[in-house]
């Protein structure tokens, strides 16, 4: 059984008791090793930073915007480890811990890796890992290939299966919940993209009593919607039906005017993915005076905008991830499960035993994880 003394804060504590797969995962091809990290800076992934200080790596850290617990990235840094985040970032402060000269990089978005492209490669830099479906596309849509290895976290079927069908749609639809203090049961929902992220939010919120609706692109995903039983259509026809809209899709600029135009009054609009642009903001109308038409109300977590025609539509968050900026992040073991696929990624980065370019997890190593979770929910 791992020592958990070194935990001192509370919360990083309570999550590594919880996460047996990272605890086991042998870190010491990282030692003595700079690595690179941008990650959403809360209590599971503090405890992969305190895993990796212990093993002997040197970490540096930043975090995503509006992500950043600040009482985790104190306490990481009385660990040694070199943390350049706040609370109130904007964004992530990828030059700072690029000063670093890091050996290996572990992504969330592409940001690091692609600033180690367009600013040239240090002398003994080895490859890294991607957390993010956005982060591998943004990769992969470049004219050439990466010269090194980048291992993409979300192209592992099982993390697919846990901790984005699973863990994403418990976390979604409880920010969603802790944002806004409203009833689910009864209300009408959609969800734009069922992916395996919108497609766990889509059926959590059925499981709660929603109605569901789905849009999506892909005629595929949109039959697997209609067969799990939830309305399937184009989203701007959906919207006009619409109390709660779950956006899921990856792409930027998914609200048309025309969807704005269909929304009811007191719409709420929530993000699911990665990075806040699937509603420009400046389609809601320029901000006014609170005593005018299009003017904007904020709370703490969302902003309400009054439309010319009097209509409310609420955004939560700037439809930054609702999970992690109203609600804990993802469950502790899906986030068990992931960052275990992070470290043992970058231990094969590290190691050698990668080839170059974007790429998935390797399937024996996927598998021979997915046998040890399994048995983790097995009865004996």
């Amino acid at each position: 059984m791992h020592d958990l003394s070194q935990f001192t804060h509370a919360d990083v504590r309570w999550a590594a008791q919880n996460m047996p797969l990272l605890l086991d995962t042998d870190l010491t091809p990282l030692k003595g090793l700079r690595i690179a990290i941008c990650l959403h800076i809360e209590p599971k992934t503090a405890v992969l930073c305190a895993l990796l200080v212990e093993a002997g790596a040197e970490v540096w850290l930043t975090g995503s915007p509006g992500t950043t617990r600040q009482d985790v990235a104190d306490w990481l840094t009385t660990l040694g480890v070199h943390v350049h985040a706040a609370a109130d970032d904007d964004a992530p402060r990828i030059k700072a811990v690029l000063t670093s000269d890091p050996q290996l990089v572990l992504d969330n978005g592409a940001d690091l890796i692609r600033a180690l492209l367009d600013s040239g490669l240090p002398s003994e830099f080895r490859g890294g890992t991607e957390e993010t479906t956005t982060g591998a596309l943004l990769l992969r849509q470049r004219s050439e290939p990466p010269p090194f290895p980048v291992i993409v976290i979300n192209d592992s079927p099982l993390k697919l299966l846990v901790e984005n069908r699973w863990g994403v749609g418990q976390s979604v639809v409880q920010g969603f919940m802790n944002a806004t203090n409203k009833m689910i049961p009864g209300t009408r929902a959609t969800v734009a993209g069922y992916g395996p992220c919108g497609r766990g939010v889509a059926q959590t919120l059925r499981q709660l009593g929603a109605r569901v609706s789905v849009a999506d692109q892909d005629p595929y995903r949109r039959l697997e919607a209609a067969l799990d039983g939830h309305q399937v259509g184009r989203l701007d026809t959906l919207l006009a039906d619409t109390d709660l809209l779950f956006l899921a899709t990856g792409h930027p600029d998914v609200v048309s005017d025309e969807g704005i135009a269909a929304l009811p009054d007191n719409a709420v609009i929530a993000g699911v993915g990665h990075c806040p642009w699937e509603l420009d903001l400046q389609r809601l109308g320029p901000p006014t005076p609170a005593t005018g038409a299009g003017s904007a109300r904020q709370t703490a977590d969302h902003e309400t905008y009054i439309q010319p025609d009097g209509r409310r539509i609420t955004v939560l968050a700037k439809t930054r991830m609702i999970n992690l900026v109203s609600a804990g992040g993802n469950p502790i073991e899906a986030m068990d499960l992931g960052l275990t696929l992070q470290a043992r990624s970058l231990a094969l980065v590290a190691t050698g035993r990668a080839a170059p370019g974007v790429q998935a997890v390797p399937l024996d190593l996927d598998r021979e994880i997915a046998e040890t979770f399994a048995a983790t929910l097995e009865l004996s």
